[in-house]
């Protein structure tokens, strides 16, 4: 692949290639593109863009070192967004290895089969995929015991930005759900643009073992750091669930 002449890429205007409402929430999302380069915006904000995909690639690249000995591992990824975490988790996971994605907004699926194929590459007719039109929560709180990995990369991290009902993911009960959707042992990694050290006192509270790990946006030693919590099962008595 040639190089990316970025200083003339700047010189290209943005061009609003499709926009849809969020579910549950009184917001737009934008899919933007200018040449090669594609960018998804709510309002005055970029949420992700095509050439930053440094520390989402971690997120699976990471997750998925913790879970090598899984022979045939069952990951979660809550957010499609551009596939940079799909595509990651799939160049490392085995051929036995399962990759459901949950996607709440349709229209971000449709950008991924259409606008947005080429980014894709072949992730999405991977075998190995599954791509659920659904709310991660709800595929959580509906899985018990399933997965050996999920993957969050929801609504910018523990603080919501797009949608308030998102918050459920990230508080006491929603990771006591995600707790019991894990098998032992289990991963949950969390991608965030900010550190949230109230979230990490809750995933204590919930019984996960925590790290937390800085990562740069890009893959070279350069530009905006963002956050992910590795939270590791341990064992011990189940919380029940919920109603």
């Amino acid at each position: 692949m040639a190089p990316v002449d970025f200083e003339r890429l700047a010189m290209i205007p943005w061009l609003q290639i499709d926009k849809t409402p969020v579910p549950g929430a009184d917001v737009e999302l934008r899919l933007m593109q200018r040449g090669a380069e594609f960018s998804m915006r709510l309002g005055a904000n970029e949420l992700m863009n095509s050439r930053l995909s440094g520390s989402e690639e971690a997120l699976a690249t990471l997750a998925c070192k913790r879970i090598e000995s899984v022979r045939r591992p069952h990951m979660l990824i809550g957010g499609l967004g551009m596939g940079f975490t799909l595509r990651a988790a799939l160049a490392v996971l085995g051929t036995e290895a399962r990759v459901t994605v949950a996607e709440l907004v349709p229209a971000v699926i449709a950008w991924a089969r259409g606008p947005m194929a080429e980014l894709f590459g072949d992730s999405l007719s991977d075998p190995r995929t599954d791509i659920r039109e659904a709310d991660v929560a709800d595929v959580i709180r509906s899985s018990p015991s399933a997965y050996d990995a999920i993957l969050l990369d929801v609504d910018n991290g523990p603080e919501a930005l797009i949608r308030k009902a998102n918050d459920a993911l990230y508080d006491l009960g929603g990771l006591q759900a995600i707790r019991r959707a894990l098998r032992p042992g289990g991963v949950l990694a969390v991608w965030s643009s900010d550190p949230n050290a109230a979230f990490t006192k809750r995933l204590r509270a919930a019984d996960f073992e925590v790290n937390e790990v800085g990562v740069r946006a890009t893959s070279k030693r350069s530009g905006a750091r963002h956050v992910i919590w590795f939270a590791i099962k341990r064992g011990g008595k189940e919380e029940p669930a919920a109603g």
